[in-house]
């Protein structure tokens, strides 16, 4: 009897490091479930990927990719990607919550309600959402089980970073909810853990530097030792690496994986 092919959902796909990550995956032989949404609107410069991004970031996984428009704040959604992956494959094995956005650049107190909800809904409610429409789809495998459940929180999830702390809220709540999860899921052979980028030369850190007033993105090199920004697929390989080879004594870590950050 043939070996059933894993499976993996990744969200925030469409392009940067989720793009990556998605295709890493398949390269080693994943099925992967590549989720974005184009119309993911928050206040200010930031613009969530495009639909045809979307395809071409499928694509590259070389038939191994399937792309699936879904916004991260609609759990049913969700859960309808997690049964489409159960009734072509069986089960889930990996779980990526890539999917995130950026709006601030104001200080706390005069951060708007649409600000505030928007950086919560898709930076901390969507990783909420896809653990729970994932979760019981990995724990549906027999024992015994090895899934793997990876977030993507920021180096804000332990630093305080003005005019920004809706979004530092939120990835703070990423790191508590990876870290209730891994206490959850226990002895199920599933493990939760989440990587904290620093300054990555994504579309994400453009944005901040729109909010911040800044015309060159690499003023942030300042904030990490390494002196650069950090590649996407540096980003990628580590979420690859949590998601493949860490060992499964490996959950409710916080990877950071941000140069050395200084503030």
């Amino acid at each position: 009897m043939s070996e059933r092919t894993p499976v993996a959902i990744v969200t925030g796909a469409a392009r940067g490091m989720g793009a990556l990550t998605a295709a890493r995956l398949a390269r080693r032989g994943y099925a992967v479930a590549l989720v974005d949404h184009p119309d993911v609107e928050v206040p200010g410069p930031y613009r969530s990927a495009s639909a045809d991004e979307l395809e071409r970031a499928a694509a590259a996984c070389e038939g191994r990719g399937y792309a699936h428009l879904a916004d991260v704040r609609d759990p049913d959604a969700l859960a309808a990607v997690v049964a489409g992956a159960v009734e072509h494959h069986g089960y889930v094995d990996v779980v990526i919550a890539a999917a995130g956005a950026m709006a601030g650049g104001v200080p706390t107190w005069e951060t708007d309600d649409a600000i505030w909800r928007s950086m919560i809904e898709v930076n901390l409610t969507g990783v909420f959402n896809l653990a729970r429409a994932a979760i019981p789809a990995m724990l549906a495998a027999p024992e015994p089980r090895r899934g793997r459940f990876v977030a993507v929180a920021s180096a804000a999830a332990h630093e305080g970073l003005p005019l920004l702390a809706a979004y530092t809220a939120a990835k703070h709540g990423v790191a508590g909810l990876v870290r209730a999860l891994a206490g959850e899921l226990g002895a199920t052979g599933i493990t939760a853990n989440a990587v904290c980028p620093g300054s990555t030369d994504t579309a994400m850190l453009e944005a901040s530097s729109a909010l911040y007033g800044l015309t060159d993105r690499s003023v942030f090199k300042a904030q990490a030792r390494i002196e650069r920004l950090i590649e996407p697929d540096e980003i990628a390989r580590t979420i690859e690496w949590l998601a493949v080879d860490a060992p499964g004594a490996m959950t409710g870590a916080v990877v950071d994986v941000d140069g050395g950050f200084r503030g």
